[in-house]
């Protein structure tokens, strides 16, 4: 009842904000207005906006999760842990979500289902006041009234690639290049810096190297600070026939000391705890995103997952070991142990060679000042580039022996 309840309520308050010409651009936070705190009976959000925004609210469970939509709001200058007074909220996360929408996340400390949600409009300033109010329930309670409600114009895929991205070119080798996380997933932050900023700084930059060649095509996961599923970034692979796929990263580890770059395969089991504690980091970030994978299946089933990986895998693995010579070549500083595999969603395609490169870490202060540096990515990029460019012309000859 909940669900349809508040389903019903934001298509009501989707339709009255279309009317109402001050809802344009984006809505700024007042932090002095808002906060998330506790009550006897569960917790309350209070989130203080210049002006009103079309907005919905819903709940995800395994695990619980209060996802509120906005279109859209500015999060700059917006403290999380500042906003966060509540017991009974284990973290809050807050950005882009896609293109034209804004998302707040907060992960429960447990089943609290939302009782009452409201936005109070200043008629004077248009200033708004949202206020949800979350109560404790059964598990089986919540489980029941969580997911994303079938609210029109809300519910879309993520935005495909643009039409060039679409069109099928003959004779030119599309490579995709997935810059790690972006919008509501930030990554790696570390003295100011960010990873999603830097891997799409870096990407964009990979790409004007990789166009050099002049047969190849480069395609971005995305383009700017938006968030998209892992499972998009492979359909997105799929949708322009990849030759192949790289996703960028650059972490930072709590725990243990890391530097250089590292270049990671598929494999069901890890080559290394460490590398199993990153894959399992990396694929979390659907769900701190507050994508509902109820009921998911898998990219591809594993019987034809298996079959197709008999070709590509190896593969995968000859353009990881052209990537780590071709950084030790132009004297760039790798790990200790540059070849690793773990079971990264992002690398799931079964026929398409896919490698994840960790061109560092932010976590390192060596690492960290070289990935902030645009000469030092350049040399990055172009060691890269230069990989790809052998490993094509010896994927070829392999090809044509197996032929023979």
């Amino acid at each position: 009842m909940i669900r349809v309840f508040l389903a019903m309520m934001m298509c009501l308050w989707a339709v009255a904000a279309a009317a109402q010409s001050s809802f344009g651009g984006l809505a700024r936070v007042d932090m002095d207005g808002s906060r998330l705190s506790d009550t006897r009976q569960g917790l309350v959000l209070e989130l203080a906006l210049s002006q009103g925004v079309p907005w919905r609210v819903f709940t995800l469970d395994a695990p619980e999760r209060l996802v509120v939509d906005f279109r859209e709001v500015d999060w700059r200058g917006v403290d999380a842990a500042l906003l966060d007074m509540a017991e009974r909220a284990r973290e809050v996360r807050m950005g882009s979500f896609r293109p034209g929408w804004s998302r707040m996340v907060i992960t429960l400390a447990g089943p609290y289902a939302v009782r009452a949600a409201d936005m109070a409009l200043e008629q004077e300033t248009g200033a708004a006041l949202l206020s949800i109010e979350l109560t404790e329930v059964t598990e089986a309670a919540f489980a029941a009234a969580s997911g994303a409600p079938k609210v029109p114009g809300w519910d879309r895929q993520d935005p495909s690639p643009g039409k060039a991205a679409r069109a099928a070119d003959p004779g030119l080798f599309t490579v995709v290049i997935d810059p790690g996380h972006g919008g509501i997933d930030p990554g790696a932050e570390k003295d100011g810096l960010s990873e999603k900023d830097l891997m799409l700084a870096f990407a964009r930059e990979l790409k004007d190297v990789l166009l050099r060649q002049a047969d190849v095509k480069v395609v971005l996961t995305r383009e700017d600070d938006s968030f998209v599923s892992l499972e998009r970034r492979v359909a997105i692979a799929h949708q322009v026939g990849a030759g192949l796929f790289i996703s960028l990263h650059a972490d930072a580890l709590i725990e243990g000391r890391a530097h250089g770059a590292t270049v990671y395969t598929l494999s069901d089991s890890a080559s290394d705890r460490a590398s199993a504690a990153l894959a399992e980091r990396h694929d979390r970030a659907d769900l701190l995103a507050g994508i509902d994978l109820t009921g998911s299946d898998d990219v591809v089933a594993d019987v034809l997952m298996d079959l197709a990986r008999m070709e590509t895998q190896p593969r995968a693995e000859q353009l990881a070991k052209a990537i780590q010579m071709s950084i030790r070549e132009n004297g760039l500083p790798l790990n200790s142990r540059p070849m690793r595999m773990a079971g990264f969603s992002v690398l799931k395609s079964p026929d398409i060679p896919s490698v994840l490169l960790e061109v560092g870490f932010l976590s390192s202060d060596r690492d960290r000042a070289n990935i902030a540096d645009a000469e030092w990515r350049a040399r990055m990029a172009q060691a890269v580039s230069d990989a790809v460019r052998a490993w094509r012309q010896a994927d070829a000859a392999n090809a044509e022996l197996v032929r023979q």
